[in-house]
């Protein structure tokens, strides 16, 4: 490489900080122009693929004259909001480069990475491009919503299939190549009203609701215990609560809507059989309560000895001098739309996570550096 990729790196950034994309609203239309402005340039196939108005997907395209793998690559483009304004030290729409490190809102979750995908873009193809297989970069929202419209869409469209993912992400340049997946159940209890000075009266749903949930932890507790991989844990969390509306009268309704992280051998489709059956077995009337699947992905294990992995492992070998580390995923990435197609799966990025969805968040110029030169080296030993 002639020269360090470093000030490139610096004023894609500082372009991507000053285009606000932030969820809510969640709108793209400013920031996907400007990545398939660079990339048609470049001399990629662009489209800009979208299912909801406002709500923009950037997929450019790459093939080279011999068989050889697809590879995709994959930034977010949407951020979290600002916050509390008063936290923030510096503009959050205006990079700041002080200290080796660049500032601003989603410098690190996931504009670092965006920054160093769309340099590794236009750098293949100032050296003619792909030599074999096909380069796909990809840049999406409706990310942080967990929603349908950013890489649900482009899989589900057939747009974007590769035999190889990999996912900017903050990773401080080592892989995440394993993530649980994700169910999501909602619990409806009914009653019936009364005045609270006659409880006996009535029928109420939040105690209904609080044997239901009892039965629901004393099972999980035993259960899951037992369910580790590595550093991985198959978790539940009750994260909502909601019932009655007054404090004088005996509830008749009551809602809970429980998280359930699975590890990457259990499927969302027994998660959820199984949490209905521990509820069924408490006894309840059948019609005083239901049981409902609100959304939910597999996890994904990257397979052994794949060869984006390998490719990996070697390149920052070679150039580093250290072993790469497997890193453990506490949440899920766009990566698990993919979950179930037997592709190696790869989350890859500068930053450190503690970075992202906090004010004042940077990235390491360095880090960016090295994560353009790492995949640029793993790209020519996939591609040619």
């Amino acid at each position: 490489m002639s020269k360090k990729p470093e000030s490139d790196l610096v004023g894609i950034l500082s372009d991507l900080i000053a285009l606000p994309s932030p969820y809510p609203p969640g709108t793209s239309v400013e920031i996907c122009a400007y990545a398939a402005k660079r990339l048609k340039k470049a001399g990629y196939k662009v489209e800009i693929a979208t299912k909801t108005k406002g709500v923009d997907n950037v997929v450019a395209r790459m093939k080279g004259k011999g068989k050889g793998p697809v590879i995709a690559f994959n930034a977010h483009v949407d951020t979290v909001g600002v916050g509390e304004r008063a936290n923030w030290k510096s503009d959050p729409y205006k990079a700041l480069v002080k200290g080796g490190l660049v500032y601003g809102l989603g410098a690190g979750n996931c504009k670092g990475s965006m920054a160093v995908q769309i340099w590794l873009a236009e750098e293949i193809a100032r050296r003619g491009g792909p030599q074999n297989g096909e380069l796909i970069f990809t840049f999406v929202a409706d990310e942080e919503n967990l929603g349908p419209d950013g890489m649900e869409f482009l899989r589900k469209s057939g747009r974007v299939r590769p035999d190889a993912l990999i996912l900017g992400a903050q990773t401080e340049n080592n892989l995440i190549v394993a993530e649980r997946g994700v169910m999501w159940a909602k619990i409806t209890t009914k009653g019936r009203a009364a005045h609270a000075g006659n409880p006996a009266g009535g029928d109420n749903a939040i105690l209904r609701m609080m044997r239901l949930v009892g039965a629901l932890q004393a099972y999980y507790n035993k259960a899951l215990t037992k369910r580790v991989k590595g550093a991985m844990k198959s978790t539940v969390n009750v994260g909502m609560f909601h019932g009655g509306h007054n404090t004088n009268v005996v509830p008749s309704a009551c809602t809970v809507e429980i998280d359930r992280r699975l590890l990457p051998n259990e499927k969302v489709k027994d998660a959820f059989k199984e949490l209905k059956s521990v509820i069924d077995k408490v006894g309840e009337p059948k019609n005083m309560y239901s049981v409902e699947f609100l959304t939910g992905t597999n996890g994904f294990f990257a397979p052994e000895n794949g060869q984006a992995v390998g490719a990996f492992e070697a390149v920052v070998k070679q150039q580093t001098g250290r072993k790469v580390k497997f890193l453990n995923a506490t949440g899920v990435s766009d990566g698990r739309y993919y979950a179930d197609d037997g592709i190696e799966i790869i989350n890859f990025g500068p930053g450190s996570g503690v970075q992202g969805h906090a004010a004042n968040e940077s990235v390491p110029i360095a880090e960016m550096v090295e994560a353009a030169e790492i995949q640029l080296e793993v790209v020519q030993r996939l591609t040619g």
